[in-house]
C-alpha cells in the first residue's frame, strides 16, 4: 500500500472506526456514495478518478466492478455496526464517476439492492445516477428508475458544438432534451451539469447554453468555473499556448449572467454553483456534504466521513481490487478532525450555502471579520429587512468572492 498522502494517518486494515463517531450519530443523515470509475473517453479538462478500458487490468473490468463495490458494502456494514453506530437507513444515495451508466443497468441495479439490504433506505431516499446524454436510452433509463432511481444528473456542460469539442465531450447538443424527455418519460427527476470558461467560449455561447437548458425544463442546474487542473491534458494545452487559461473577469460575468438567466425563470440559487426550481429540487446528497453529515464512499478512490473520521480509499480500480480480494479495507489513509479543522469545515462549506452559516459557529476572529464583509457588500447585514436572523449570507459579489470571504472569517 502506498504512503498516507500529507496530513494522513495509516489506516486500520478492517476500516475500523473510534467510539467517537457514534456520538450524536442520530442528528446526522447517512447517505452512500458509489464511484464507478469507468469512462468511454477520457474529457482532456477532467481530473476526476477515472480511467478507459485500455488503462485497467488486474481483476479491475467493469464485468467485475459490482462484486468489488458489494464486498466494500459488506465491509461497511461491519464497521458501523462494530462502532456501536445507531441503525440509520441511507438517505441518500449518489452513483457518480466517471460514467456509472457504462455499468450495466442490472449492475447498477445490485448495488442499489446491496445497500438496501445492509443497511436499507430511507422511504424518500434520494438516489441519484450520474450519466453522459449518450450514455442512455429510453429502455435504461426506465430500468434505473423501476430499480428505485429517483434522479439522474446528465453531463451536459455546453449546447455549442465548439466549446463541447475543446471539452472533448462526445454527445451532440441536440442529444441532451432527447435523454432528458427519456427520463421524464420514466418518473426521474432531472438535473444537468453546465460548464462556463471554456477556452474559446463567448458570452454568447455561454448565454445559449444556458438557455438551452433551461428550455429542457430540467429540476435542477448546476453550473461550474471551468478549472485547469495539473496534469491534464488541458493544461499541457495551456501551457504550451494553444489555448487560453480562463479569465477571472470573464467567469464573473458568465456567473452573473446564468444567475440573472436562472432567477428570471424562478430557479433559486441554494449553494454557490447550483439552483434548483423548487427547495425539493436540491440535491440531498451533496447537502449532506456541505452540513457536515455521515456518507461511506464506495470504490476506487472514494472519500468517506463518519463522525469526524475522514479516509479515502486507494485511487487505481486495480488497487482497489487487491485490497477487496484480501478482504481488507481498501482505505488509503485517514485523518481524525480535530475541533479546529471542524470549525474550519463548517465555516467553508456553511457560507457557500443560501441558508447561510449561523452566527454561533464564528469565532472572535470571524465576528471581528464580519463588518468589513457588510461595508464591501460581500456579506448581508445578518439581521437586515430580507435577511436571514443570525446567519452569515453572501451577496451576489460575495459568491464571487467567496474564499477570500471565508479567509476573512477564519482570520
Amino acid at each position: 500500500m502506498p504512503g498516507p498522502p500529507p496530513g494522513g494517518e495509516a489506516p486500520p486494515l478492517d476500516g475500523g472506526l473510534p467510539p467517537s463517531v457514534a456520538e450524536d450519530a442520530t442528528r446526522r443523515a447517512f447517505g452512500i456514495y458509489l464511484h464507478v470509475p469507468f469512462c468511454a473517453v477520457r474529457c482532456g479538462y477532467c481530473d476526476f478518478n477515472t480511467y478507459t478500458a485500455a488503462e485497467l487490468g488486474g481483476g479491475a473490468d467493469r464485468e467485475a466492478y459490482a462484486d468489488m463495490a458489494t464486498a466494500e458494502l459488506d465491509l461497511a456494514a461491519r464497521v458501523v455496526k462494530a462502532a456501536g453506530l445507531p441503525d440509520r437507513p441511507a438517505a441518500t444515495v449518489f452513483f457518480g464517476g466517471g460514467t456509472p451508466t457504462l455499468l450495466p443497468v442490472a449492475d447498477l441495479a445490485r448495488l442499489l439492492d446491496a445497500v438496501r439490504a445492509r443497511f436499507g433506505l430511507a422511504p424518500d431516499a434520494e438516489v441519484t445516477v450520474e450519466a453522459n446524454p449518450d450514455s442512455v436510452s429510453p429502455e435504461s433509463l426506465a430500468g434505473l428508475a423501476g430499480a428505485g432511481v429517483t434522479r439522474v444528473s446528465f453531463g451536459m456542460q455546453s449546447a455549442v458544438p465548439h466549446v463541447l469539442a475543446v471539452l472533448d465531450r462526445t454527445h451532440r447538443p441536440d442529444r441532451v432534451p432527447e435523454a432528458v424527455s427519456w427520463a421524464r418519460a420514466a418518473g426521474l427527476a432531472v438535473s444537468l451539469d453546465l460548464i462556463y470558461g471554456t477556452p474559446g467560449e463567448s458570452l454568447d455561447d455561454w448565454r445559449h447554453s444556458v438557455t438551452a437548458a433551461l428550455d429542457c425544463r430540467p429540476d435542477h442546474i448546476s453550473a461550474y468555473a471551468l478549472v485547469v487542473e495539473s496534469g491534464t491534458r488541458l493544461a499541457a494545452r495551456v501551457r504550451r499556448g494553444e489555448v487560453a487559461a480562463p479569465d477571472d473577469d470573464d467567469l464573473a460575468d458568465k456567473y452573473e449572467l446564468a444567475d440573472d438567466l436562472l432567477t428570471a425563470v424562478g430557479y433559486q440559487w441554494y449553494e454557490i454553483s447550483n439552483w434548483a426550481r423548487t427547495p425539493d429540487d436540491a440535491c440531498r446528497h451533496n447537502g449532506g456534504y456541505w452540513r457536515g453529515d455521515d456518507w461511506w464512499g464506495i470504490g476506487p478512490g472514494a472519500h468517506s466521513h463518519i463522525g469526524g473520521v475522514r479516509w479515502w480509499n486507494v485511487r487505481h480500480p486495480s488497487a482497489y481490487a487487491r485490497h477487496i480480494a484480501g478482504g481488507g479495507s481498501p482505505a488509503q489513509a485517514r485523518e481524525v478532525l480535530g475541533n479546529r479543522e471542524r470549525h474550519e469545515e463548517r465555516v467553508l462549506l456553511g457560507v457557500r450555502l443560501a441558508a447561510g452559516l449561523p452566527l454561533e459557529d464564528l469565532d472572535d476572529a470571524g465576528r471581528a471579520a464580519l463588518p468589513p464583509l457588510i461595508r464591501d457588500g460581500l456579506v448581508l447585514e445578518p439581521n437586515a429587512a430580507g435577511a436571514p436572523a443570525r446567519r452569515v449570507v453572501l451577496t451576489r459579489r460575495g459568491r464571487l468572492l467567496a474564499d477570500a470571504v471565508v479567509r476573512a472569517l477564519l482570520g
